[in-house]
């Protein structure tokens, strides 16, 4: 098993990757491999953290980040990464895969001096890896302050001791609802799936 960067010949391979992981999980479809395609011109994006995973010359896992900044209530501003998407492939899932991409991305990051980190996510997988629910750090979502599902995890000792402020999604995450008629093009462009409405998913569309 190799962890190593993303090339300019593993993007297609990387989407589909992406879509096959995600496809109905939150919604019927997806939208996570249209969103990675737009990141990578993203001047947010850190190319040093869009990695892969191979098991024996497969593709089967994947993970991005980004940098934004949480806003301090003080009128400040404090540097965090996000990571997302990161997925492995339907049938090497909870096995134990995604952790260790994670953790490695995550040693890659605080090795670059990344302060801290701040996700949506679900704690019983990602406080395995050091998270813990951001509220009890001082950092509120801005659209749900008590949201129990976003996460955050310092890679500097004490990096938010005594932080007070909000996090907002950076808006590249918000690509597709900003331009549907792009998004529908370029989903064209895979194999037809079908979308389902299944039970858990989050958005209805």
């Amino acid at each position: 098993m190799i962890i190593r960067a993303e090339t300019k010949e593993d993007w297609r391979a990387v989407e589909n990757l992406i879509r096959e992981s995600f496809w109905n999980v939150y919604r019927p479809g997806c939208m996570e491999h249209y969103v990675m395609h737009c990141f990578r011109d993203n001047p947010i994006f850190v190319p040093e953290l869009d990695l892969v995973l191979e098991k024996d010359g497969q593709l089967i896992g994947q993970v991005m980040y980004v940098h934004t900044a949480l806003e301090l209530d003080n009128g400040g501003t404090l540097p965090i990464m996000v990571f997302g998407p990161i997925c492995i492939a339907p049938e090497y899932k909870r096995q134990g895969y995604g952790k260790y991409l994670l953790d490695a991305s995550l040693e890659k990051a605080k090795a670059m001096n990344a302060g801290g980190i701040v996700i949506e996510g679900n704690i019983d997988f990602y406080g395995k890896s050091g998270f813990v629910v951001a509220k009890t750090k001082g950092i509120r979502y801005a659209d749900d302050p008590e949201a129990e599902y976003l996460l955050c995890r310092e890679l500097t000792e004490g990096y938010f001791n005594g932080v007070k402020g909000v996090f907002r999604d950076p808006e590249g995450y918000f690509v597709c609802q900003n331009n549907p008629e792009a998004f529908d093009a370029y989903e064209a462009t895979f194999p037809p799936k079908e979308k389902l409405k299944l039970p858990g998913q989050l958005f209805e569309a």
